[in-house]
């Protein structure tokens, strides 16, 4: 374990040398050791997959509890990083999503790239998809353009030297995102969305790109209140 941890020390310094690194030996249940770490954190990286038992797992436990419970964003790399991609951002309109935001704007200055700020909208399909009935798909198309906007018009007060590129696409957010992962060095999303069931602490979509994004996933939950 001392070796597997100096070695990364290592890795890490040579990769960023002006970066302070330090390497802590913590006994304990990697779960509970991370999360209780990550209170009071600014961000919380790790694999996609660990050394575990489950060798067929596309996404490991510790990543997926992290993402769900981490008091702090969580970083789960995975897939291909491209250097010059854009950060990717979902926006959905919720809390989670708002929190997201804010990660995204300051992760592209931070890394002088190209935001590109995605909202999925498909037309109701009925009562299965927990949509007011009857709307128009033009009804929806506009409602999605509003969240977009909005969000985007108050991460633009709060950051006034980052610009995003808005896209508001037809489709499923699964499905678009997984597709806007292809080439981006980073996608940045909100723990849980708008839909779904209100006791679960990750959402659907979440899980989706955790398990197959193209790139690394950052998962952000807002903490406010």
């Amino acid at each position: 374990a001392q070796i597997v941890l100096d070695t990364a020390v290592a890795r890490a310094r040579g990769t960023a040398p002006g970066t302070e690194v330090s390497g802590e030996l913590i006994p304990g249940e990697p779960l509970v050791v991370l999360a209780t770490r990550a209170r009071g954190a600014d961000l919380v990286v790790v694999g996609s997959r660990g050394t575990g038992a489950f060798g067929a797992l596309v996404v490991g436990s510790v990543a997926v509890h992290l993402a769900a419970h981490a008091e702090c964003p969580v970083l789960v790399v995975r897939g291909r990083e491209e250097p010059d991609g854009p950060v990717v951002l979902a926006v959905d309109g919720s809390p989670d999503s708002d929190a997201a935001v804010d990660f995204a704007f300051a992760e592209a200055r931070a890394r002088g790239a190209e935001l590109v700020a995605v909202h999925a909208w498909a037309p109701s399909t009925g009562p299965a998809d927990l949509t007011p009935l009857f709307r128009s798909a033009e009804d929806v198309h506009t409602e999605a353009g509003r969240v977009l906007d909005a969000a985007l018009a108050r991460a633009a007060a709060r950051h006034p030297g980052t610009k995003a590129e808005p896209r508001l696409l037809r489709g499923s957010p699964r499905e678009v995102l997984l597709e806007e992962s292809e080439g981006a060095q980073l996608v940045v999303m909100g723990a849980r969305g708008r839909g779904g069931f209100a006791g679960l602490l990750l959402g659907s979509v979440s899980q989706a790109l955790l398990h197959h994004a193209r790139c690394p996933v950052a998962v952000v939950r807002n903490t406010a209140g």
